[in-house]
C-alpha cells in the first residue's frame, strides 16, 4: 500500500514528551505567578504597596525568569525525548529487520530478544514463534509438492509405458493392456482425490455442525464390510454417542479411512477391527484399533507423514496412495483435535482422535 511519508514514531513520542513537559511547565509556573501575586511578594517598597501596578511588577520581576525556564524545559525535553524515544523503540528497529529478512525468503533468522518480559519482548517471541511455524509449514509444503509429483508421475510414466509398448506389439493382448491402463488410470484419480480432499480439509471453509461420532462409526463400519469380508476381518463397533461440532463429511472421511487401514493393514486371516467412541469431561474420543503385525515405535511417528507407508504393513494391491492417515491428521487438526497412534504389544495399531465435545 503506497502511504505519504510522515512523521516518525520516534518523532512523535519526542513532540508527545517536550509537549507535555512544556505544559506540565507552564501550569507551575502559573501556579506560583499567582501564589506571587496574590501574597504580594513582588511588592519592592517598605510601605508594602506596588511600585507601578500588578501586572507591570509581574512581567519585570517573574516573566523572564519564567520564559528562561520555558525555554530550557523545551530544549532539555526535546533532547530527553528524543534521547528515551531512541531507547524505547530500538526493540521495534530488530523486529522490523527481521520481518525484512523474512520477506526475501529467509525463514531461519530469529530476533531472541533478551532481557525480561514486556510488550516489545512478547512481541519479538510472538514474531520468532510465527517464524517458526512458517518455517514448519513451508518445509512440510516443499516435501509435499514434491512427494506428490513423484507419486503423480509414477502412474503416468507406467501408463506411457503400457502405450509404447502396445503400439510396438501388433499382437499385444488389447484386453490385458486396458485392464492395466484402467488400474493405474483409478489409482491417479484416487490419488488427485485424497490431494483435493486434503487441500480442502486444510482451508477450513465448512460448516460446523453437531455430529455424533457413533453414528459415523457404525457408517463406515457398514460401508467397508465387502472389504473386511474379503480380508477375512472382524468389524465391531461399541461405545456411547459421542457429540462434536465440525463437518459430518470431513469427519465421515476421517473415520472411513481409520477403518480402511485398519482393516487393509491387518492379519491375512481372521484379523479383528475394533471402533470404539468414547466421552469425557470436554472432549470426546474415536479409537480404532486393529490386529496385524508388530509395528516398530520408530515407525510410528511416520504413518502420519504424506506418501509415508508402513512397508510391514503393506499389502498386495491395497496399500492405498499414502495419504489416509495424513488426511486424517489434517482433518482432526482443522477441527481443533490431536491424532494419536500406538503401537499394540500383540501386533497392529490403536488409532485415537481426540475432538472438543458439542
Amino acid at each position: 500500500m503506497d502511504r505519504r511519508p510522515g512523521m516518525s514514531a520516534r518523532l512523535k513520542l519526542t513532540l508527545s514528551y517536550a509537549g507535555f513537559l512544556m505544559l506540565a511547565g507552564g501550569l507551575l509556573l502559573a501556579a506560583m505567578g499567582l501564589v506571587l501575586l496574590r501574597k504580594g511578594w513582588l511588592q519592592t517598597n517598605a510601605a508594602g504597596a506596588w511600585t507601578a501596578t500588578p501586572g507591570t511588577d509581574f512581567l519585570q520581576g517573574f516573566a523572564p525568569t519564567a520564559a528562561a525556564v520555558m525555554v530550557f524545559l523545551l530544549v532539555f525535553g526535546l533532547l530527553g525525548g528524543w534521547f528515551l524515544a531512541g531507547r524505547m523503540l530500538a526493540p521495534l528497529h530488530r523486529i522490523a529487520d527481521a520481518a525484512r529478512t523474512a520477506s526475501t525468503g529467509s525463514l531461519s533468522h530469529r530476533i531472541r530478544m533478551p532481557g525480561r518480559r514486556d510488550e516489545f519482548r512478547e512481541l519479538a517471541d510472538a514474531f520468532d514463534g510465527m517464524l517458526e511455524r512458517l518455517e514448519a509449514h513451508v518445509a512440510e509444503q516443499r516435501r509435499f509438492a514434491a512427494n506428490a509429483s513423484h507419486e503423480l508421475r509414477t502412474p503416468l510414466a507406467i501408463s506411457r509405458t503400457l502405450l509404447d509398448v502396445a503400439r510396438s506389439d501388433p499382437h499385444c493382448d488389447t484386453a490385458e493392456v486396458i485392464g492395466r491402463l484402467h488400474a493405474v488410470n483409478t489409482r491417479a484419480i484416487d490419488l488427485t482425490e485424497a490431494l483435493l480432499l486434503l487441500s480442502r480439509a486444510e482451508q477450513r471453509s465448512f460448516v460446523r455442525e453437531e455430529v455424533d461420532l457413533s453414528l459415523l462409526a457404525e457408517e463406515a463400519a457398514e460401508t467397508l464390510l465387502p472389504l473386511a469380508e474379503e480380508h477375512r476381518v472382524g468389524v465391531t463397533t461399541d461405545g456411547e454417542i459421542a457429540l462434536a461440532n465440525g463437518s459430518p463429511a470431513l469427519l465421515l472421511q476421517l473415520t472411513v479411512n481409520l477403518v480402511q487401514n485398519a482393516i487393509v493393514h491387518n492379519l491375512p486371516a481372521g484379523g479383528t477391527v475394533r471402533v470404539r467412541t468414547e466421552v469425557r469431561p470436554r472432549t470426546v474420543l474415536l479409537t480404532v484399533e486393529n490386529t496385524g503385525q508388530r509395528v516398530s515405535p520408530r515407525l510410528v511417528p511416520l504413518l502420519t507423514e504424506p506418501f509415508q507407508r508402513g512397508t510391514e504393513r503393506v499389502r498386495g494391491d491395497h496399500a492405498g496412495v499414502g495419504l489416509g492417515l495424513a488426511i486424517v491428521k489434517t482433518i482432526a487438526r482443522v477441527h481443533d483435535g490431536t491424532l494419536t497412534l500406538a503401537a499394540r504389544e500383540d501386533g497392529g495399531l490403536r488409532v485415537t482422535v481426540e475432538l472438543p465435545a458439542a
